[in-house]
């Protein structure tokens, strides 16, 4: 039910394999999405994956630095030279609101769309973005003010009573496919109507987006009804002690404890420091992660795509 394309999985700078941070949640069942964070050359990510500016619903902005947000102005500026006429949700820290309207002013920039700007302290209450999606933002620990993203996207699935349909003998065909459609029929001289043997099913997702952030267990609350958490994983815990405690950032062993705490069954970390890109970092990342979880994850990269499906089921599509 959830589509994800990771469009920056790198921290702090972009390097030649990997942008900073940008991701892509699209609905599965349509073509509606949400970005969360826009660091630099967000907006080429999008075109190379293939994501239309046009059927974007919603952009949350983690936090305030750089890495998260400086590709925001360009990407809002290219929606209008493409002729983007919907309204746009962002939902942010008050100051990107402030800095966006100044830019604006100071580049004569001017949207042929309206922007709806949600203080992100506002979201901390549930936000209804479409018919299906809803964002709420859980606050975190790091330099600056930065939040998660809750986002959920819920369904109505309606099915028929395949039990009862059998006991009575009704066959299978044209009888099942009418009452399925919501319409009554005729059978062995009564009538079956079709709000008897239609089971009404809800169905929710939910997937859990980090910012930056140092203390994992902030979101302990929000997991409790979690599929999926995604969080940045910076460094090694060796390299975060010889770092000390200045950065605000989570090691892999940091995020791996918390998620076996949680009991979460999938997690997916991203934000890797550039000394960690390689072949033998990642390696080193992967190794202190089954150290301490014993989940299914995975190491984000670039383009990299999940689906979430409606059983909570991740899976990678290769």
């Amino acid at each position: 039910m959830l589509h994800f394309t990771f469009l920056g999985t790198s921290s702090g700078v972009p390097t030649l394999s990997r942008n900073v941070s940008g991701l892509a949640v699209r609905n599965s069942k349509n073509k509606d999405w949400i970005l969360v964070d826009a660091g630099e050359g967000t907006q080429h990510r999008i075109q190379q994956a293939k994501l239309s500016l046009q059927n974007l619903v919603a952009i949350c902005i983690t936090h305030v630095h750089g890495d998260h947000c400086y590709g925001l102005v360009g990407l809002l500026a290219s929606a209008g030279m493409n002729a983007r006429s919907k309204p746009l949700i962002v939902i942010a820290p008050k100051e990107i609101q402030q800095w966006f309207e100044i830019t604006a002013q100071l580049t004569d920039l001017h949207l042929p769309y309206s922007l709806q700007f949600i203080d992100v302290n506002d979201a901390i209450q549930p936000q209804q973005i479409t018919d299906e999606f809803i964002v709420q933002a859980h606050p975190l620990s790091h330099r600056v003010p930065s939040f998660a993203f809750s986002i959920y996207i819920k369904s109505i699935q309606k099915k028929l009573d395949i039990q009862a349909l059998t006991q009575l003998g009704v066959p299978q065909g044209d009888m099942w496919g009418h009452l399925k459609r919501g319409y009554n029929i005729e059978f062995e001289g009564q009538t079956l109507k079709a709000q008897d043997f239609i089971k009404i099913q809800n169905q929710q997702v939910h997937a859990i987006i980090g910012g930056d952030n140092d203390q994992p267990e902030l979101l302990a609350d929000a997991c409790k009804d979690a599929q999926l958490l995604i969080h940045e994983s910076t460094y090694l815990q060796t390299v975060l002690d010889k770092i000390g405690k200045g950065p605000m950032h989570s090691s892999a062993k940091m995020v791996a404890e918390f998620a076996e705490q949680q009991s979460l069954g999938n997690l997916i970390l991203t934000h890797f420091s550039p000394r960690h890109q390689d072949k033998s970092g990642q390696q080193a990342i992967s190794e202190e992660v089954r150290q301490f979880y014993k989940g299914h994850f995975y190491l984000a990269n670039d383009f990299d795509e999940f689906t979430l499906n409606e059983t909570g089921q991740l899976l990678k599509i290769e």
